[in-house]
């Protein structure tokens, strides 16, 4: 079986990481009978340096014809002001993919690693058996609005971006959301602000209205502010939370404390076939491009090689290598190998190794 995958190294730490990542693909791929061809290519900053673009048509059109695309990690304040005409999704390549491969399903999970805990704020036993999904719109919302920029109103300066979503846009979301917990543990939070935004009242029916698809998942809407307070104060209860593009940006951030570290956070953002099933897919660590360590050798692979996991897990088919590759981290972390942002010293490298020998074993 051959499998195509396009390599976006990206800015600072992400050619780093990525090329650790690719080591456990390989591995992976090839006791899984799998012909893993990968190509590699430019985004965001380094494109930009390359081609004065963030993102080529070459690059989409290779990323179209690709069975999943693996991306370092992107930006950096060198091309934070840079302004491009076209919208929102022009500025930065990352969303530019987001928005024309249309994978509005992006998967934050975060989860409590034993060893880790003692760098958590946590109390003993609040979090420990944390494992929550938060799963963020991302291709519509406040982030990609159509209505946008600034004026002057009375003499003074006024931003303005327009949050709109359609009941298409909410309900696709809503049934990929309902599908994924019930491969998980059933239960799925549904976080708005339907108090005070019209665009969240809209937002709360269509998700209640699909939900009434789903008697087999325990159902719920709650307010995003008091969601964020419950996440932290009883973590075990929950299991996927499903929000807008801007609040599942907020909420994955906050739930990376259940880690100890953002470089333990993997994701994806990924596509559905008609019935919600997720397909495929862009996969990165969350832990950004710490343009501060670029080169050194020192930074967290786990969260692009549990992406990996998460790439064999829903693009190729094989969830039982993605569950290989989180327990091959967790016995990794249990024997102590760290790297510096976990408290340790081991390089890049040689957590990747530590993983691979568990993972040969």
């Amino acid at each position: 079986m051959r499998k195509q995958v396009l390599a976006l190294g990206g800015d600072g730490i992400g050619p780093e990481i990525l090329e650790q990542g690719l080591r456990v693909a390989r591995h992976l791929a090839a006791r899984s009978g799998i012909d893993l061809s990968v190509e590699h290519g430019l985004l965001h900053g380094a494109s930009w340096e390359a081609y004065g673009t963030f993102c080529t048509h070459d690059v989409l059109a290779r990323a179209r014809a690709s069975d999943a695309v693996l991306i370092g990690a992107v930006g950096g304040p060198q091309w934070d002001g840079i302004q491009v005409p076209g919208g929102a999704e022009c500025q930065d390549g990352l969303m530019y993919l987001r928005h024309h491969l249309q994978t509005y399903l992006g998967l934050r999970p975060a989860r409590a690693w034993g060893p880790l805990l003692n760098r958590t704020p946590f109390r003993k036993g609040l979090a420990d058996r944390a494992d929550v999904l938060i799963l963020r719109e991302m291709c519509g919302g406040a982030m990609f609005a159509t209505e946008r920029g600034r004026r002057d109103v009375n003499g003074l300066r006024q931003g303005f971006d327009l949050t709109a979503y359609d009941e298409a846009e909410v309900a696709r979301f809503a049934h990929g959301g309902f599908q994924l917990a019930r491969k998980r543990r059933g239960r799925l939070v549904s976080c708005d602000k339907s108090n005070v935004m019209e665009s969240y009242k809209l937002w709360r029916e269509v998700v209640t209205e699909v939900a009434r698809h789903y008697p087999d998942v325990a159902f719920e809407n709650m307010f995003a502010d008091n969601c964020a307070y419950q996440l932290m104060m009883r973590p075990h209860d929950f299991d996927v939370v499903i929000g807008c593009n801007q609040l599942g940006d907020v909420l994955s951030d906050l739930t990376a404390v259940y880690a100890g570290s953002l470089g333990m956070l993997p994701s994806a953002c990924l596509s559905a076939n008609p019935d919600g099933e997720p397909v495929f897919g862009l996969y990165e660590s969350t832990a950004g491009s710490a343009p501060d360590i670029a080169g050194q050798g020192i930074a967290n692979p786990i969260g692009t090689i549990l992406s990996i996991g998460m790439m064999f897990t829903y693009s190729l088919g094989l969830p039982a290598a993605g569950k290989q590759v989180e327990e091959a981290v967790g016995e990794v972390l249990q024997s102590g190998v760290m790297t510096p942002d976990l408290g340790g010293a081991a390089t890049s490298a040689a957590m990747t190794d530590a993983i691979l020998e568990r993972l040969a074993g």
